[in-house]
């Protein structure tokens, strides 16, 4: 069984924090609004619903960041950075193809875990803004990936091949991305054993073993 990726941090919020005033920065500005953004959702979140909840003027707010957007960019991109980090991992492109899967599943659930508000932003994105598809198309470019790995383990027999390598990631990050509907940090489930959990199914099943 290949070795889980080591805990990352999330990347800072931008070059370097941005100090405006006094009790924020930044990325705790960030955090906040992407709690916003997950429970009105983006579009219907206005400067000033972010203004309310973090208890200053909609004008305080420009000295953290230009606009909404970039608010949702620094969001996303600390999802997504996440996520493609875990192909920059040796142990995602050197071994056999299934211990590279399971290498890359295991990292995706560990930064779902870890980075799970800015996630479930990503997974709620509809694609109305230039930002939001700049996303959609990153978060394919990753599906894609995993597909590969799928199709590559078929073809070394490591997995079954009368499943399309698409239809097989589909299903999996199916069960992957409904993590963040339920899933709470800090509860009785760490995102080691969340991991060895959704592995255990999706390769073993759920038959017991004779």
């Amino acid at each position: 069984m290949p070795k889980s990726p080591s805990p990352a941090a999330p990347p800072p919020a931008g070059n370097g924090t941005r100090r405006g005033r006094p009790g924020y920065d930044q990325q705790s500005v960030l955090n906040i609004a992407v709690d916003v953004f997950n429970r009105h959702g983006y579009e219907a979140t206005s400067m000033g619903i972010l203004a309310e909840n973090l208890g200053i003027t909609k004008s305080a707010i420009y000295h953290h960041v230009p606009s909404k957007g970039d608010l949702l960019r620094l969001a996303l991109e600390n999802a997504l950075g996440g996520l493609e980090g875990v192909f920059d991992d040796p142990r995602a492109s050197t071994g056999p193809a299934d211990a590279r899967l399971e290498f890359v599943l295991r990292g995706t659930i560990q930064v779902l875990a870890e980075r799970l508000p800015f996630v479930t932003l990503l997974l709620r994105l509809r694609g109305n803004t230039e930002i939001e598809r700049d996303a959609l198309k990153r978060r394919r470019e990753f599906d894609r990936r995993v597909a590969q790995l799928v199709e590559a383990a078929q073809s070394e027999g490591s997995m079954r091949s009368d499943i399309d390598p698409r239809t097989t990631t589909r299903l999996l990050f199916g069960t992957i991305n409904s993590i963040v509907e339920w899933y709470k940090p800090g509860g009785p489930i760490g995102a080691a054993k969340l991991a060895d959990d959704v592995i255990s199914m999706a390769f073993d099943g759920l038959h017991k073993k004779a």
